[in-house]
């Protein structure tokens, strides 16, 4: 064979290898945000609560179309762990009936579970599920859509952890009696390894897939009060045993994080693809709770560092008030200073699950999720909250949702993608001064093209939230002309203002109500 004929056969060879799609991935020019098909993104989304795959009536199909009409960009997906119905924390898609629970593993018997039908086999995968599973990530797959795959769960509650498969009385493999606080620990060998087991199972499942990266544990606790009491209907003995152990520190906690982050990079050695992963260090559960972004950004554990909310969250040795569970806080200024003060970070931070006020589904609600999405993405963060709207057999939410905080995520995500994502970074230094009460995050890009967010920053208890602003943005610009448009994060509608020079200047705002999108580009 000649050298000509050799290197195009090389070339044939190869040709495959080229072309072939990459897994989402961070920005090679930015690492705060992801590149995905060759473009930048940026994760936003109001999503289902992650039960689209375990609960059997849920369709994904219209759902899914939903995200792609509303410019939403991810989806998460628990693979295991479901919730109990409160009063408090609604139905929702995580929290299956029992007879419309699909677990990864068969139901087999002999004997009956916790719920009174046959207990698992762990030792054997369930068709259905996984039939499930490739169905709904070849959907999002197919329609651009990311899947963020929670592998494992803190169970917070003893009731929620005797619904796992993986509680002794739920199967037949006779696991170890536990408290619920150790199943994010290596304190149990024969526990590990069905976790080890289930771990790799998924990610060899899903290696095939562009559009999907793996989260360790969902809420990782360490710290937690010891309360005894550990499970129910068990031998006396084994429960007393098991209440003696101490509960686990946020240190043993990572440690067991740190060994499934092992676990995936060393089952995709041998795999075609290589994803990322993400998850927060273990947080502290003694009141007040306390989790911890530095130690994510710092080190190989993670590539994604995610955050929920929660009102004392440190970074760099400073303590920021984002906000706590269903509290109806909006705390926009923390919330902004949080990000920005790190923006310089190699890892994207991601507000993964945002419940500040989720619960409440109405305008209010919705207006304080529009509000903290806003000032999340503009100060250069990914944003991620639950619409409980969304349910079996109402998949794209009620009428309400679709006309608020669904069509409200679509007017972000529209005017944060106009921007060159890969050269934007957060700059507080632009705006000199606002309207009172006003919070500003800015998004630069090489002193050219900027966007800027204004929202009123008081909170739902204070007077005058939600009352005409208005009045004059002093910012600080490179010489040039410059023309803004106004958004109504609301409406969407778009109108240009006059243009003015560049330098120490200001420019009249038009009247708003709680908040105000601006783009100012340099002619």
């Amino acid at each position: 064979m000649n050298t000509l004929k050799l290197r195009l056969l090389i070339a044939m060879l190869l040709a495959p290898l080229a072309t072939m799609a990459e897994p989402i991935r961070l920005h090679p020019q930015n690492p705060r945000v992801f590149e995905y098909r060759g473009k930048p993104l940026v994760l936003i989304t109001a999503t289902e609560h992650y039960g689209a795959v375990m609960n059997r009536p849920f369709l994904w199909e219209p759902y899914l179309d939903d995200l792609v009409d509303k410019r939403m960009t991810v989806s998460r997906l628990f693979v295991l762990y479901r919730e109990l119905q409160t009063a408090v924390n609604p139905y929702s898609t995580c929290k299956p009936e029992t007879l419309e629970y699909i677990s990864p593993y068969p139901r087999t018997g002999p004997g009956d579970a916790r719920d009174r039908l046959p207990k698992y086999d762990l030792n054997q995968w369930n068709p259905e599920f996984f039939e499930r599973l490739h169905g709904f990530l070849g959907a999002a797959e197919k329609r651009g859509i990311i899947v963020e795959i929670t592998l494992l769960a803190d169970h917070h509650k003893p009731e929620i952890w005797e619904m796992n498969p993986q509680h002794p009385l739920n199967n037949i493999n006779k696991t170890p009696v536990i408290q619920p606080e150790e199943y994010i620990t290596l304190r149990h060998p024969a526990l590990w390894e069905r976790q080890r087991a289930l771990v790799e199972k998924i990610v060899r499942e899903c290696n095939r897939y562009d559009n999907v990266f793996y989260e360790i544990c969902n809420e990782p606790q360490g710290n937690f009060p010891q309360q005894g009491g550990s499970s129910v209907l068990i031998d006396e003995r084994q429960r007393a045993t098991a209440n003696a152990r101490p509960n686990p520190t946020h240190q043993e906690i990572d440690e067991w994080q740190r060994a499934v982050a092992k676990l995936i990079r060393d089952t995709e050695t041998s795999l075609q693809k290589k994803h990322l992963i993400s998850g927060q260090p273990a947080y502290l559960a003694a009141t007040p709770y306390e989790q911890f972004v530095s130690e994510g950004l710092d080190g190989d554990m993670l590539d994604i560092v995610n955050v929920h909310q929660m009102h004392r969250t440190s970074y760099r040795g400073r303590f920021y008030d984002i906000s706590m569970f269903m509290s109806r806080q909006l705390r926009l200024r923390e919330l902004r200073d949080l990000f920005v003060a790190s923006a310089q970070e190699k890892k994207p931070l991601n507000m993964d699950e945002d419940n500040a006020a989720s619960r409440f589904t109405n305008l209010e609600g919705w207006t304080i999720q529009r509000k903290r999405a806003w000032t999340t993405v503009l100060s250069g963060g990914h944003y991620d909250m639950i619409d409980f709207t969304i349910q079996n057999r109402l998949e794209t939410g009620t009428p309400e949702a679709q006309a608020s905080i669904r069509t409200w995520m679509k007017h972000l995500s529209v005017f944060v993608n106009e921007l060159n994502l890969a050269k934007a970074r957060p700059n507080p230094k632009l705006v000199q001064r606002t309207p009172e009460h006003v919070i500003a995050c800015v998004l630069d890009v090489a002193g050219k093209d900027y966007e800027i967010y204004l929202a009123d920053g008081r909170e739902v208890t204070d007077k005058g939230l939600g009352e005409p602003i208005d009045g004059e943005l002093a910012v600080s610009l490179p010489e040039g002309d410059w023309q803004p448009t106004f958004l109504n994060p609301v409406t969407g509608a778009l109108t240009e203002g006059p243009q003015f020079k560049g330098g120490n200047t200001r420019f009249a705002l038009p009247k708003f109500n709680h908040d105000l999108a601006i783009r100012l580009r340099c002619l």
